[in-house]
């Protein structure tokens, strides 16, 4: 039974300008919730930059930094080097980066730290576009989403991070959605007591680059897993499972239409992108293809 020790005040201040609905703020009170005071955190430029602060100033009551876009995960390598050491085995670093620092930018810093195994915990958060800097596609955009950069629809698929991590054989990688805390604080409890690297892979609705009520952000967390278009599903010790398996999967387009990214599919674009979705999805939780959790 995961047991967490509640701050008093919490580890994240009040009041951080992160956009209304935005699932970020959610992540890092939770995930922090978990991890306590004695972490590390790194954040590259991106939405999470507010939590890093500016000058003197900080949302976090923990140590951490700012790092450039390209190497947080470096950073943090070198950070852990440092404490392990010092003989310093209890703090977590921690690197909490968007998904185009992660699977784009630094996704050769990353690659680094799970081939040489460093006792890193790196969380992306992942709202599927450069949404800090004006909402271009990113190698996690979905097919067929509108961007600034992709005003017709992004013509190319997503890159699968969970399976470039399984490549690397990480000791542990999850994929989590801010709809079932729960089960996303059971995975990082399970990624901060990993001995070696660790990488969690958390769905960020936004309701700004997304196009949708503010108010939705769960709902829509919550129909993106019910599609099939967002996996529960863990890799651990060389043994992937799926954490959960709808009985039958609900239509994509309750999933889309209320997102204005969407708006421009027609209704033959709907179909095929619905296929790719229901085929996808049966390959990674088919009865013999995988473990699967009720």
């Amino acid at each position: 039974m995961l047991k967490i020790k509640h701050q008093s005040k919490g580890i994240v201040s009040h009041g951080i300008s992160t956009c209304a609905g935005c699932a970020l703020e959610l992540i890092m009170r939770k995930v922090t919730e978990v991890l306590g005071e004695n972490t590390i955190v790194i954040i590259p430029p991106g939405c999470a930059a507010s939590f890093a602060g500016v000058g003197n100033k900080t949302a976090l009551k923990v140590p951490g930094f700012l790092s450039n876009l390209e190497n947080a995960a470096a950073f943090a390598a070198g950070i852990r080097a440092t404490l392990d050491i010092k003989g310093n085995k209890e703090t977590t670093v921690l690197v909490l980066a968007g998904d185009g620092a992660t699977v784009d930018i630094g996704l050769q810093a990353l690659s680094g730290i799970i081939e040489r195994n460093d006792r890193v915990l790196y969380i992306c958060y992942d709202n599927e576009a450069y949404m800090n800097t004006g909402i271009q596609r990113s190698g996690s955009t979905p097919l067929y989403a509108s961007t600034t950069t992709t005003p017709a629809g992004k013509s190319r698929n997503r890159k699968d991070l969970m399976q470039i991590a399984i490549a690397h054989n990480i000791p542990y990688a999850a994929t989590a959605s801010i709809h079932n805390i729960k089960d996303l604080q059971r995975k990082v409890k399970k990624a901060m007591n990993t001995n070696g690297a660790s990488l969690i892979h958390i769905q960020s609705p936004c309701p700004t680059g997304w196009g949708y009520d503010p108010s939705k952000t769960i709902q829509i967390a919550r129909l993106a897993v019910q599609t099939g278009c967002w996996i529960l599903c863990e890799y651990e010790n060389g043994k992937f499972k799926v954490n959960y398996k709808p009985k039958r999967l609900k239509p994509l387009e309750e999933y889309i239409k209320m997102q204005n990214r969407f708006k421009h599919l027609s209704s033959q674009r709907i179909k095929k992108l619905q296929k790719q979705v229901t085929e996808y999805f049966e390959r990674k939780c088919g009865e013999n293809a995988c473990h699967i959790e009720s």
